[in-house]
């Protein structure tokens, strides 16, 4: 079987973590404190904030915002639920703005029709790990004075004109297992602003900022030290990990670009992609479903992301939701994700190439 996604830790990782264990010092030690410490550095910002998810990320950077009841985030509805989620869980009301055709990022024109007096903050999602179009998004947020909270989950090393993602506003990463990089479970708010960063570090900690001293409402959103250690190994190792999903990627493009009906990933010149996912669209005489059926049964892994829009869920209908979205609801319908992980061998390719050109070809 040819996965998905396949997390990748050593003996680095076993031996981090077991240093931890003896040492008695599990949660709110000094791996959290160096594990932030090398993040910002990584990502070229001031400050970084460990929580225990990437959505306590994306929760914690809109309540050290201040954003809350009466407020619109506008986001794009072509993602993992928990983006729009967290502004729900804030009392703030997420609105959705279409995707671009190409990169499935969401559409800076699609923006600037949903501002409204009540809009306080974007989200751009750099979906798949290639970045959003930060200079369309970050013009329009200096014109109208809004928050950009970037969900940079799926893209660990991304840079958009060669500037780090999670470094334009405040940044948020997940460390889900089958991420760039993994600490086992964990997130992570990256930020320049040292206010937001106090506010951050006080809402992870149940509003705290000395122990038994809780100057306002916050969470137990803390990372571990556990897996902190995890994440300072998978520090060390990213740039590999990366490298390998380049090129793999590239690899496969080579392989499967004479494939009509395929459509394949579009690089945004300006970006540094880091394929999260390698993602194409089926638009031929197959279906979608027909192509990962095929897939499957050769054991090779597939994944759809996503296949249902956000505003198109359930609980958003029931909230109201009935946007007509058209080009997230066709990207929903069409794409698929293939393996494109660092463990993938050349036989691994070759025969994920192989299949597609017998299925579809």
């Amino acid at each position: 079987m040819i996965p998905i996604a396949k997390p990748i830790l050593g003996e680095e990782e076993v031996n981090a973590v077991t240093e931890v264990l003896r040492s008695g010092v599990i949660a709110e030690g000094q791996k959290v404190k160096d594990f932030e410490a090398a993040f910002a550095k990584f990502t070229g910002t001031s400050f970084a904030v460990a929580v225990n998810s990437g959505t306590a990320a994306l929760h914690a950077a809109l309540l050290a915002h201040r954003i809350g009841p009466g407020d619109e985030v506008i986001t794009t509805p072509f993602s993992f639920v928990a983006t729009a989620n967290s502004v729900l869980f804030t009392g703030a009301k997420p609105v959705f703005s279409d995707i671009k055709e190409d990169t499935f990022n969401i559409d800076p024109e699609s923006i600037i029709e949903k501002i409204t007096p009540r809009t306080k903050a974007i989200i751009p999602v750099h979906l798949y790990g290639q970045s959003a179009d930060m200079k369309a998004i970050m013009d329009i947020a200096e014109d109208k004075d809004l928050i950009i909270i970037e969900d940079a989950c799926q893209a660990h090393g991304a840079t958009f004109e060669g500037k780090s993602v999670g470094s334009f506003g405040e940044g948020t990463f997940s460390f889900y297992p089958t991420k760039n990089m993994t600490t086992g479970e964990g997130g992570i708010i990256t930020t320049n602003d040292k206010f937001v960063a106090e506010k951050a570090r006080m809402i992870r900690s149940h509003g705290s900022k000395q122990r038994y001293l809780h100057e306002m409402l916050g969470f137990n959103l803390r990372m571990t030290d556990i897996a902190a250690a995890i994440g300072l190994v998978q520090l060390g190792k990213i740039g590999d990990f990366n490298r390998s999903r380049i090129n793999n990627a590239h690899y496969l493009t080579q392989s499967l670009q004479k494939i009509k009906g395929l459509v394949l990933p579009h690089i945004d010149k300006r970006c540094g992609h880091v394929f999260h996912q390698y993602t194409v669209r089926i638009r031929g005489d197959l279906t979608r479903d027909e192509v990962v059926s095929s897939l499957n049964k050769k054991d090779i892994g597939t994944g759809i992301y996503y296949p249902l829009p956000i505003h198109k869920q359930p609980y958003y209908m029931e909230l109201g939701y009935h946007d007509f979205l058209p080009v997230s609801e066709r990207a929903s319908k069409e794409v698929i994700s293939l393996p494109v992980h660092p463990s993938l061998t050349k036989l691994d390719l070759d025969t994920i190439s192989e299949y597609l050109h017998e299925i579809i070809g």
